[in-house]
């Protein structure tokens, strides 16, 4: 235990590993986000926005569960196994995707999909944050999520590029088999297991453990809490983008190539602004990055349905990407720096539990006030509900983290 040394730097071989691998979880994703909406009508011949958007809520569910019992697996069952176990589940996804004529097997392929990510993404997250020190947690948020989601949006452009020049099947999903087969040799070969920085850090801790972290997470601790409720709502709304934004375009009848281009500018300004917003958590105060990342989306969102150029779509993608890049490693790093080492894996996997079912209550929400009212109430919805996130940040969400450190509330 003694001999595990904590920070980026005494770690950065295996940190540059950690990242990789998670590049190749986002790419998982990546294969889905321009293209299903196409794929349901041209392989299924479903156009209702609820039923397409169904395979986001089978996907958020299974893996806001997955997360939170990695998280209160990690300590016990090592984070290394259960990355491993989540390529493994990662395995026959493509498969499914490619042969299958059934939907309930679609929906199928998009449960084992949200299985896989709580297991890789998660670890992976928990992992770096273990081998650094304080001072460098929303950094190492910044390029894993930079690496994840900069990797989303690559194939989910590189996708529809495919799909338009080649049919929607099969060449998406082969390369998805591909992308399953690296990161499952990568995970067994070269990555280390990071349970012993963790006990090293528990060391020299003087954060108080506490009095359930599910509870404190969720409800009681105003920190942890505002930071769940906004990230559930960051999700949320990207759940409706997700699915709703390629339907809006089609509508709109922007070409196949440039819907792909339009949704994947969102999640590549993510990935390549948490390069910079990571290191920005670590110096400046969360609390207003989370604040004013939050208002950035929710007016982004509220100005969709206004659009009717591609240029103006695509400063609105890039704006939300914006947006998002500046909440997302800082609620990681906030979670991290609010709670105890040997808690935090259980702390950061319920935070993830309620963000990642932001994608099942934004499409569910989303795909039923679409079908009831239309596509532009849906997205006006989810914008005024992400700009009340923002305002739960600002009135309940305390000035300085540091002040929580000695904070127990029972």
């Amino acid at each position: 235990m003694s001999t595990a040394k904590l920070g980026l730097r005494e770690n950065l071989n295996q940190f540059i590993l950690l990242i990789i691998v998670n590049a190749f979880v986002g790419a998982m994703v990546g294969l889905e986000r321009s293209i299903f909406p196409e794929f349901a009508k041209e392989i299924f011949g479903i156009t209702s926005s609820a039923a397409v958007l169904s395979f986001i809520t089978a996907f958020s569910i299974s893996k806001a569960i997955s997360n939170y019992f990695t998280g209160k697996l990690a300590n016990q069952w090592g984070r290394k196994n259960l990355l491993i176990i989540g390529w493994i589940i990662a395995l026959p996804i493509p498969l499914i995707l490619l042969y299958t004529q059934s939907w309930n097997m679609v929906i199928f392929a998009n449960v084992l999909l949200g299985i896989s990510q709580g297991l890789t993404w998660s670890s992976t997250v928990v992992m770096k944050i273990d081998l650094v020190v304080e001072k460098n947690r929303g950094l190492a948020m910044g390029l894993n999520e930079f690496a994840g989601y900069l990797a989303v949006g690559l194939i989910a452009f590189f996708t529809a590029y495919l799909a338009s020049q080649y049919g929607i099947r099969p060449y998406p999903f082969l390369m998805g088999m591909g992308i399953a087969v690296i990161g499952l040799i990568l995970s067994i070969f070269w990555v280390k297991d990071t349970r012993k920085f963790v006990q090293k850090e528990r060391e020299n801790t003087s954060q108080p453990e506490l009095k359930g972290v599910f509870m404190q997470t969720t409800f009681l601790n105003k920190t942890l809490s505002s930071i769940t409720q906004a990230g559930l709502i960051n999700n949320l709304n990207d759940g409706m983008i997700w699915g709703l934004l390629p339907i809006l375009l089609m509508s709109k009848k922007v070409d196949l190539e440039m819907v792909g281009i339009i949704t994947a500018i969102y999640p590549a300004v993510w990935g390549l602004g948490q390069l910079f917003t990571g290191k920005m958590a670590d110096l400046y105060s969360k609390k207003k990055m989370l604040f004013f990342g939050m208002l950035a989306q929710g007016l982004a969102i509220l100005l969709i349905p206004s659009q009717s150029s591609n240029f103006g779509f695509i400063a609105i993608s890039a704006v939300l990407g914006l947006g998002t890049a500046l909440v997302y490693p800082t609620f990681m790093a906030a979670i991290a720096d609010a709670t105890n080492p040997m808690q935090r894996a259980e702390s950061i996997g319920t935070f993830r539990l309620w963000r990642d079912l932001g994608y099942a209550v934004g499409a569910i929400l989303s795909g039923i006030v679409a079908d009831s009212f239309g596509i532009t109430s849906a997205i006006l919805l989810i914008g005024v509900l992400t700009v009340l996130s923002a305002g739960i940040i600002q009135f309940r969400m305390p000035k300085n983290l540091k002040s929580n450190k000695s904070i127990q509330i029972n």
